[in-house]
């Protein structure tokens, strides 16, 4: 995908993407050259912003292996899906559950070729190309009504997606609300989110030079949000434990049901990004 004049269809070489710039950030090779030009000037703000792309990466699969081992879920929903990469979602639930049934939701014509040329050899995994901050896109979709079974649980993740937003701050929270409402009594809503410290830390400053980065340049806005905006967005959920023994509050990505004991003090890619996830009653 280097040659710009293979763009597909609809899509302009010369505007960065998300989802293009996270792939560029794990190490993929699904980018323009615009991409990569976003990825070095949010380097130049955080040196070690590919660690956060990668950090999130592996909260999905621990994310993914509560819903699916812990909490029984066996359908989902992944908005703003991105590339597919080594480990997406359906094959994480699915080692749990073959019949496992993901549906993937990005709005991205890249992201759209790729992924159904990955879902063509998995009945049970579906692709919308769709915005998630037009809910309805996906919720009246007839894909998405057909391949999920809305009378039992589903998973909803918004896996650092709903921060990608321009105008209206309120947009997020009210996505969150119309999710939400339609999903059915047992399913979980999980958001990880770019962490604004407001405390005048060097995180904080990180933080508010990487919105600034992404302002003057070509990709879609992002915006950061205090771990309380963050819970907002859940709408009064149930919110579960971060780890054995601990509260069940919004926490760093480092610090949800982390695989181990951290063998140093977190990073700033471990720090600046929160994560909850909650289950409707």
């Amino acid at each position: 995908m280097s040659d710009a004049l293979n763009a597909p269809p609809g899509v302009n070489p010369n505007q960065s993407s998300a989802a293009r710039v996270y792939d560029y950030l794990l190490g993929g090779k699904d980018n323009y050259e615009i991409d990569r030009q976003v990825a070095r000037e949010l380097a130049r703000v955080m040196p070690d912003v590919a660690e956060t792309a990668q950090v999130n990466r592996h909260l999905m699969t621990r994310v993914c292996r509560f819903l699916a081992y812990h909490a029984g879920i066996r359908q989902y929903i992944d908005c703003g899906s991105g590339m597919p990469t080594a480990e997406n979602v359906h094959q994480i639930v699915q080692r749990a559950d073959p019949a496992a049934k993901v549906v993937y939701v990005d709005y991205d014509p890249v992201v759209a070729s790729h992924g159904r040329a990955l879902l063509d050899e998995n009945e049970f995994t579906e692709y919308v190309q769709a915005d998630f901050f037009d809910p309805p896109s996906i919720l009246d979709h007839p894909t998405v009504n057909e391949h999920l079974d809305w009378n039992q649980p589903i998973a909803v993740l918004f896996l650092l997606a709903l921060h990608h937003q321009t105008g209206d701050r309120e947009l997020p929270g009210k996505v969150t609300k119309e999710f939400i409402d339609r999903l059915p009594s047992g399913s979980y809503v999980a958001i990880s989110h770019l962490l604004d410290p407001h405390d005048g830390s060097e995180d904080d400053e990180t933080v508010r030079g990487l919105v600034e980065s992404i302002h003057n340049g070509s990709m879609k806005d992002v915006s950061s949000r205090t771990r309380a905006e963050i819970k907002e967005l859940f709408h009064d959920l149930e919110l579960i434990p971060s780890g054995p023994n601990k509260p069940a509050e919004i926490v760093p990505v480092v610090e949800w049901w982390p695989d181990g004991p951290l063998l140093g003090e977190p990073t700033v890619a471990q720090r600046i990004v929160g994560i909850g996830v909650a289950r409707k009653p």
